[in-house]
């Protein structure tokens, strides 16, 4: 066999090792807040200020971004979203929703591949926690596991929705330019 039918064939099951391992369920940990997270059993508040404040930091830039606070609230609904610590081009304002808990690796479990990040709720699905990316989390708090594509680091947003329809499958996009 030729060293690039070989190599193929090494790189195609590498990838779909990856692939499979990707999807493997990811023990986590959900909390509203620090004191919730210092109260469950094997979580100290260092660690869980550390996660805290790390979700906090990603919140700024992987938070769903609208370029009105109505095109916000519709996804989140009323009182549910903030102005974002960043501005369009020509200055005006950018609304992102509340983060309303966090998701951190399970520190019982030893996990290291789960992305500690901020977690929403949305108007249309109010008692489960979402990712920034809209991945379904859990409805409670406390140690959950969840499919490995919800633990992954979500993405940084770029670019403000320009209509509601956090999770839609066809958002109409603008850039900050707007």
């Amino acid at each position: 066999m030729k060293r690039s039918s070989s190599l193929k064939l090494a790189f195609m099951g590498a990838s779909a090792l990856a692939l499979t391992a990707c999807d493997q369920p990811q023990d986590v940990a959900i909390f509203e807040s620090v004191e919730q997270c210092s109260q469950q059993d094997g979580f100290d508040s260092n660690s869980c200020q550390q996660n805290m404040d790390l979700a906090r930091q990603e919140h700024i830039a992987v938070a769903p971004k609208y370029s009105v606070i109505e095109d916000c609230e519709a996804d989140f609904g009323a009182a549910s979203c903030e102005i974002a610590p960043v501005q369009t081009q020509s200055g005006g304002s950018v609304f992102m929703p509340l983060m309303m808990g966090y998701m951190m690796g399970n520190m019982l479990s030893g996990n290291s591949r789960v992305a500690t990040q901020p977690l929403y709720r949305s108007k249309d699905d109010p008692s489960n926690f979402r990712t920034a990316d809209n991945q379904k989390v859990a409805g409670k708090t406390g140690l959950s596991t969840v499919p490995g594509k919800v633990a992954k680091a979500p993405t940084v947003k770029t670019s403000t929705l320009r209509r509601g329809g956090f999770g839609a499958s066809a958002p109409s996009l603008r850039s900050f330019g707007g």
